[in-house]
């Protein structure tokens, strides 16, 4: 396929394609979000219920995604252009989407400055000693700024831009090859010292207990929302790599191996961090602090500490990286698509607009940030940025890609694509497919949107 003189570029191989969409499903979220969650609502029983809906939710859009993507070999908003034409109004999703992309980045990569930035001080020994009071100085410091924080989200952009500007083949996919089989070493190593420390099985316990009393009406559509939401579904970034896949890829089978390790990693990540936690009596249910303030008291604390602390913010940026490459890549191959722009200036130009918004978001992380008492609709920038792309445009896209891929695109065309031409014998999994996609997958994201946007306390009074 040509882009002008420039031949449109590709994974090499489905194992490129693996490592590529893994490091796009992994992020931030897995750290710390998802065990979290899984502990708090119910262990075991949260669990199941999110391995449900990744069936009835997560996979769905993804396969439809892939579909889209690999069936147009076109961007986001090229990619309904094709199959629908230049006129139709279907184009508006791919739109969606990179509306997404440019909010979540805005405030993601202020918090992957974050993550980088404790990185390097781990590797300089500055956690060692460190009391309650430090860690919540350290923490304040590097949010509040003003400059440290817009620094370090330059650095992560200067990363990713670089990553991107190599290309599909010499940049996405050779850093993803070697970043998730690294990131699941040094995951591996730290569950095993967290594993041997004393009190280890309370933290076991709270993300591994099955208790079906927490499975409220609340707990259920977190769990839709995680299984949608983890997967980086809605947002553009799955049609994009779909649309970088090899011709005799098994996206049903890609699907599932990504949806299955990333979940695998969530787990790998509470394992790391619970038994440590519970180890010296701290609150598993600190969020963003439990990342920032909790693991560099903890791991300070326990022999060959500073080493598992340098080891554990490596792999958290490692999943921070991977996470916004696929995210940029999303308006980087629109601009070069569309719009004609060199790949270089589209990267270059993606990531000003990234850091200039950002910084907004940089500097209004915290209530003391120089912009942290500027409120729109009640919100910082930090929280309309991360309310607006995850509570309602997500969610939107979602529902509206189920219903594009149920009801406006031709059973047999779907069938062609998804079996490649016939060589992948999988009739019986494509007609389950296709009826939760047409009307499971829509009615439970409708359900999802109405959650996120607070309709359902009026509605269905959750």
């Amino acid at each position: 396929m040509e882009n002008g003189n420039v031949k449109r570029e590709g994974f090499s191989s489905g194992m490129a394609v693996f490592f590529a969409t893994l490091g796009s499903a992994v992020g931030l979220g897995n750290i710390w979000k998802f065990p979290y969650l899984t502990g708090k609502y119910g262990g075991g029983a949260f669990l199941l219920i999110y391995l449900l809906c990744i069936v009835f939710v997560g996979l769905p859009v993804m396969v439809s995604e892939f579909y889209i993507g690999r069936s147009t070999g076109k961007n986001a908003i090229g990619a309904f252009t094709r199959l629908k034409g230049p006129k139709s109004r279907w184009k508006y999703i791919g739109s969606a989407g990179i509306l997404s992309t440019y909010l979540i980045m805005f405030f993601y990569s202020c918090v992957a400055g974050w993550v980088y930035s404790y990185a390097f001080k781990a590797v300089l020994g500055s956690f060692t000693g460190i009391t309650a009071k430090t860690a919540e100085s350290k923490f304040t410091g590097a949010i509040i700024g003003p400059l440290p924080p817009i620094i370090w989200q330059i650095v992560v952009m200067a990363v990713v831009s670089a990553i991107l500007i190599a290309g599909v083949k010499k940049g996405i996919e050779r850093i993803t090859r070697i970043l998730m089989p690294v990131l699941f070493v040094l995951i591996i190593v730290c569950d095993i010292r967290a594993l041997t420390l004393p009190g280890a099985f309370e933290g076991l316990k709270f993300l591994f207990h099955m208790d079906f009393s927490q499975l409220t009406g609340v707990a259920i559509l977190t769990a839709l929302g995680l299984a949608f939401f983890k997967l980086s579904l809605g947002m553009g970034a799955m049609i994009t790599y779909g649309s970088y896949f090899t011709k005799d890829n098994n996206m049903i089978g890609t699907s599932i191996r990504v949806a299955l390790s990333d979940t695998l990693v969530s787990l790998l990540a509470g394992l790391a961090i619970f038994p440590a936690v519970f180890s010296f009596d701290m609150e598993p249910g600190a969020g963003p602090g439990l990342l920032f303030m909790t693991i560099p008291l903890v791991f300070s604390q326990i022999p060959f500490g500073s080493v598992l602390l340098v080891a554990f913010f490596v792999l958290t940026s490692i999943a921070a990286t991977c996470a916004m490459i696929s995210l940029v890549e999303v308006p980087v191959a629109y601009f070069t698509e569309e719009k004609g722009i060199p790949r270089t200036k589209s990267v270059v130009l993606n990531a000003a607009i990234i850091v200039a918004m950002g910084s907004l978001a940089a500097l209004s992380a915290d209530g003391k940030s120089i912009l942290g008492g500027i409120r729109i609709f009640g919100k910082t920038f930090f929280d309309l940025f991360d309310f607006t792309s995850s509570n309602i445009l997500l969610p939107l896209a979602g529902l509206l890609i189920a219903v594009f891929t149920g009801f406006f695109v031709k059973k047999d065309d779907v069938r062609t694509e998804l079996t490649n031409q016939g060589k992948i014998k999988t009739g019986a999994i494509i007609d389950v497919y296709y009826f939760i996609i047409r009307y499971l997958t829509p009615a439970l994201l409708l359900i999802v949107f109405l959650y996120y946007t607070g309709l359902t306390k009026i509605l269905f009074n959750l």
